[in-house]
């Protein structure tokens, strides 16, 4: 305590004056207030809410059994794609491709392997992990997005951070 040295204050900001004008104004004063009642000021307009994009939230689309049957490795994946080692233009059009054949085939669980995403230690930048970033907003713009019901993580058995479990819905019938 006796290290402890106390706050300044800042003084206040002084306060334009209210002060009331008894008699004629003087010319200058009168010549200001003529231009500001001149100038049309315009409403002011409350800027407009920027619309947020839409966005589905895969993670309330599945029941509870699905996620524990998901997180315990449970679940056998219908087919799998596998877009490690690809380029991204490559992988974007091969992920586009499976997607259409798993749809057309019905299958309900697709495993899509990505490869693993960059080790937090990793010097920036660095390649690996460029289509495991980019995945998610391909899926996202896909033609066959509202055909998704979730993503998620892959079990450690179906290959752990370098996959994703892609859970279709299913197809309507009638």
């Amino acid at each position: 305590m006796a290290t402890v040295k106390p706050l300044r204050v800042a003084a206040p900001v002084p306060r334009p004056s209210t002060a009331v004008v008894t008699g004629k104004p003087s010319a200058a004063l009168a010549k200001s207030l003529a231009a500001r009642r001149a100038v049309p000021v315009a409403p002011a307009v409350p800027p407009r809410p920027v619309p947020k994009p839409a966005v589905r939230t895969a993670q309330n689309t599945l029941d509870a059994s699905w996620d524990r049957k998901l997180g315990r490795g449970a679940v056998i994946p219908d087919s799998s794609l596998d877009l490690h080692g690809h380029t991204l233009a490559s992988a974007h059009a091969l992920l586009d491709q499976g997607l259409d054949r798993a749809i057309r085939r019905g299958d309900r669980v697709l495993l899509l392997v990505t490869g693993k995403p960059p080790r937090p230690e990793s010097e920036r930048p660095h390649a690996r992990g460029a289509i495991r970033a980019a995945v998610s907003d391909w899926l996202a713009g896909s033609r066959h997005a509202d055909a998704i019901a979730a993503v998620r993580g892959a079990h450690p058995r179906h290959g752990g951070q370098g996959a994703l479990y892609l859970v279709f819905r299913r197809p309507r019938v009638g």
